[in-house]
């Protein structure tokens, strides 16, 4: 028999399943952060920039502000998003660098990817672009693969940085295809294009806005996509993994993410607002001046990709011997 007594302990046993309805259909109660873990400028802010104005515009005009708090390659951001109140006010702008290889190059690495986020939602995947300087001896991507095999140890490739997305694609690439290829890393894209166009190093696998403007001038030359299939982005340059490395593929992705413990209900309200602003030409356009194609889809499968994603880089990093500097 439940007594009065035992009913009221079973009550304060179930504050916070009993709390979620209310919780989410207030939401939201006040602004809502899209916290960037990186300065303003870069690729990860000029993706959330029009996404927060887009969705702010989707909630009535209810304020979504960006807020860049960059530092020690994401972890500063990501710590203050996993240390928020669950309750969907506190987004964070992730990427494949944050939630799937700094938990490798980073040996104390503050924050459990799986543990302490919810996936909201995928918002885009940004094709790499393998670019080589006019003065190397290839011009397709089987033809640069037969080259590095022929002179191993021999080709320097210029990366944005140690763990940075040119980093792990290159060394992806050059594992899957057996090459012996040497990694030149420098503090971020500007400098890396510089010694690119010069010759000082010889090719890249950089991200489409960083190496496509120099491609179209011919001052370099663009031949594959990391994508497994053509990019419109990159019209008529194939897919490494069609011939030249059979079955490669590694494409940059960005998405919203909250602490983990956020009510079900909002994410899944965020998702399909997120899913819905996808199809919208305008911003579909604005993803593609940064070279970035629209990637709607649940969190369930958001988060399937971020623990395959997870295990991929794990190997990559190890192999690679890549660490944060």
């Amino acid at each position: 028999m439940i007594t009065r007594r035992r009913l009221g302990l079973l009550a304060a046993t179930m504050p916070v399943p009993l709390a979620l309805p209310a919780l989410a259909q207030g939401w939201p109660s006040r602004p809502i952060s899209i916290v960037v873990p990186f300065p303003p400028g870069g690729s990860n802010d000029l993706l959330a920039r029009p996404m927060a104005a887009k969705l702010q515009q989707a909630l009535g005009g209810h304020p979504v502000v960006v807020d860049n708090r960059g530092g020690a390659g994401g972890t500063v951001g990501a710590m203050h998003v996993v240390r928020s109140a669950a309750d969907g006010h506190t987004l964070m702008w992730g990427h494949i660098g944050t939630l799937a290889v700094n938990p490798w190059i980073y040996p104390n690495n503050p924050y459990d990817v799986l543990r302490d986020f919810a996936p909201v939602a995928l918002v885009a995947t940004l094709p790499s672009v393998l670019v080589v300087h006019p003065s190397v001896q290839a011009r397709t991507a089987e033809e640069f693969v037969a080259l590095a095999k022929a002179n191993p140890g021999s080709l320097e490739y210029g990366n944005a940085g140690n763990g940075s997305a040119s980093h792990i694609t290159m060394a992806a690439f050059a594992d899957a295809a057996g090459l012996d290829l040497v990694a030149v890393p420098y503090r971020g894209n500007g400098p890396m294009l510089a010694d690119l166009l010069s010759g000082r190093v010889k090719c890249s696998f950089a991200g489409a806005p960083v190496v496509l403007p120099a491609a179209r001038e011919n001052r370099l030359v663009a031949i594959g996509v990391s994508a497994n299939e053509p990019s419109p982005l990159v019209p008529g340059v194939p897919p490494v993994g069609a011939r030249a490395v059979p079955g490669f593929e590694l494409v940059q992705w960005h998405g919203l993410v909250a602490p983990a413990g956020t009510p079900p209900e909002v994410i899944a309200r965020l998702n399909a607002m997120i899913n819905g602003l996808l199809g919208d030409e305008e911003v579909r356009q604005r993803l593609a001046l940064e070279g970035a194609e629209p990637a709607p889809r649940s969190p369930e499968a958001f988060r399937q990709l971020i623990a395959t994603e997870l295990e991929r880089m794990r190997v990559t990093v190890q192999r690679a011997g890549i660490r944060a500097t």
